[in-house]
């Protein structure tokens, strides 16, 4: 299966709550009127799109319908795709690994998918031959380091790790060192995942930050927060928190395809104004996709 077949099916739980209903309301309107917009906007909404960036799109497809002179209502569709796209097109989707080594910190609560969203990066990035080291910074929760060691093995990847209990820093201190010796391409850093209220994970973070900006300076660096789409609003709020700590420079959507709120994809970007970098679409070990805002619209208004 291809990549946007894969996009396209992991999209379907969406898709049937945005589009379906949609199309829905569009053929049982015979003009375009407020109530059509009304109707609308609670679809929108009630897919996780959010209340403002709704607002905002319904205003900007009311000023098209005026300037364009639209008469039918099925036409809504095609300006409503259009907004989408212009949302999810600001900012830079990429990965920035320009530097050797360059560094990848990966943040977000626990359960959110964070390791297995590493052990995926790490093996995508194997794929396309690039020399990764893994740092297991969440030195929180044993099982964390026992599950990126798994990972780290299945993407063939070297971890470095501490044991449990350990200062975060100093294992990225290390990993650092490591990637350095081995001249890696890439390093990536987990780090610990507990409530993102608590002030000495804030601390943390800061502390490994200090030691980046000090041990590597000149590196490109990557803040990745990973955000569970089944978790709708509750994602941007997790996403509020973590951007007053840490200045996020992009999202991984997991868990995509178990959700009907895909519309949270949309209103991450909008709200918040951090790209989406990259997004869950299932379990395999490629399911894990770079994100393209074209791509994302196509598969979320595809018709059979």
């Amino acid at each position: 299966m291809g990549l946007f077949d894969k996009l396209k099916q992991g999209l379907e739980k969406t898709r049937k709550g945005i589009t379906g209903t949609i199309d829905q309301i569009l053929v049982s309107f015979g003009k375009i009127d407020e109530e059509l917009f009304e109707e609308l906007e609670e679809a929108l909404i009630a897919s996780d799109v959010g209340v403002d960036t709704t607002l905002k799109i319904t205003e900007d497809i009311k000023k098209k319908v005026k300037e364009r002179k639209i008469v039918n209502p099925k036409e809504v569709k095609g300006l409503l795709k259009e907004e989408i796209i212009n949302i999810l097109s600001e900012g830079d989707s990429r990965l920035n690994i320009q530097t050797t080594p360059s560094i990848i910190i990966v943040v977000g609560v626990n359960g959110v998918g964070k390791t297995t969203t590493i052990g995926k990066i790490a093996a995508n990035l194997k794929k396309n031959r690039k020399n990764v080291v893994l740092a297991a910074g969440d030195t929180f929760r044993a099982a964390a380091i026992d599950q990126l060691e798994i990972w780290s093995k299945r993407a063939g990847s070297e971890l470095i790790k501490h044991n449990e209990g350990s200062d975060p820093a100093a294992v990225v201190y290390d990993a650092i060192q490591a990637a350095k010796t081995r001249k890696a391409d890439v390093l990536i850093c987990d780090t610990a995942g507990r409530l993102h209220t608590k002030k000495n994970l804030m601390e943390e973070l800061k502390k490994i930050f200090r030691v980046i900006d000090r041990e590597l300076p000149d590196a490109s660096q990557e803040v990745l927060l990973v955000l569970d789409a089944t978790t709708g609003q509750n994602a941007v709020s997790q996403a509020k928190v973590f951007s007053e700590a840490v200045d996020i420079s992009g999202i991984v959507l997991t868990k995509l395809d178990g959700t009907a709120k895909g519309g949270i994809v949309i209103a991450i970007k909008s709200e918040l104004d951090i790209p989406v970098k990259l997004v869950g679409v299932g379990e395999q070990i490629d399911d894990l996709q770079e994100f393209n805002p074209h791509d994302f619209a196509e598969a979320l208004f595809y018709e059979e």
